[in-house]
């Protein structure tokens, strides 16, 4: 009998995790921060297993670091986390798993967005430097510097508010991930390309950053000419008009926020397949556990 408790208390002490894990996963609803949960569910089953195979010194840096890194989750998604914690304490934590009643961003709605801003930018001859990520998150370590981290939602008005001259942030780039900004005031990496005099520094760091991340693409408005630029790779097309800058990001931008779009939907059937899978899992194993504890009678 004892056995079997303490199977059944194993197999309730890791259905309680994941359930914890999941439910910080609505709360926060983002795109890229399943790898950061899994990284961290890694960081607490290494510690889990160094500790039970008594690596003592192994064990105790991988403590250190699911500390740090939990400190570091609660820093970042401060905002979201706090929420979390008042329908917690409210009594209303379902309201989690309700459908959101807003619609998943639409990659039209997006790149009109950015094209808007785009264009006014221009027409004003306010300066702009904007990097969107076209296939996979981009390190920190890609920028000379991350800039302030945001977690915004794209919009014309936004972006037009952030590079204004007034603005303490209006100096670097913005950072743009399929339909949010998350941070702004990020300095880019230098191009060591020998450029035309009309080619100022940021059209500069758009090469640059772009030279050494090949899944970003960067727009550029030029603060003396209000030309607007795209640089990809080692290419930069300029001077380009709204309705091409609109026709570049479809091709190259959109299947970004398409994929983003999409996540939310499948985290939810994956919870319920392994929802599913996990009871049915449960009662083979009480069932396989009665038949043998039977047969020892």
């Amino acid at each position: 009998m004892l056995p079997l408790l303490f199977y059944i208390l194993s197999i309730l002490d890791l259905v309680l995790v994941l359930a914890l894990t999941y439910l910080m996963l609505l709360a926060i609803g983002e795109r890229h921060t399943l790898w950061m949960v899994r990284g961290f569910i890694l960081l607490m089953l290494a510690a889990v297993i160094a500790q039970k195979i008594e690596l003592a010194l192994l064990a105790f840096v991988l403590k250190q670091l699911v500390v740090g890194s939990a400190v570091a989750i609660a820093v970042i998604f401060q905002s979201d986390l706090r929420k979390f914690l008042e329908l917690l304490g409210r009594g209303e934590i379902l309201q989690i798993f309700r459908p959101s009643r807003r619609p998943p961003p639409k990659p039209d709605s997006v790149i009109d967005e950015i094209v808007d801003a785009v264009k006014e930018l221009s027409q004003n001859r306010t300066g702009a430097l904007m990097i969107l990520e076209t296939n996979g998150a981009m390190d920190d370590r890609d920028f000379a510097v991350p800039g302030v981290f945001l977690n915004a939602e794209v919009s014309k008005e936004l972006l037009q508010t952030l590079f204004q001259t007034s603005t303490l942030l209006h100096d670097g780039a913005v950072h743009i991930r399929g339909s949010r900004i998350i941070a702004a005031g990020a300095i880019l990496p230098l191009s060591e390309r020998t450029a035309s005099r009309q080619l100022g520094t940021r059209h500069r760091a758009a090469m640059g950053i772009t030279e050494r991340v090949e899944n970003c693409i960067c727009i550029v408005v030029s603060e003396e000419t209000g030309s607007i630029s795209l640089a990809e790779g080692r290419i930069l097309n300029r001077p380009l008009t709204s309705s091409k800058l609109k026709e570049l990001l479809e091709e190259k931008f959109s299947v970004s926020v398409e994929r983003e779009s999409v996540v939310a939907p499948r985290l939810g059937r994956l919870s319920r397949k392994l929802g599913s899978q996990g009871w049915l899992f449960f009662r083979r194993f009480l069932r396989r556990q009665s038949l043998t504890s039977g047969k020892k009678k």
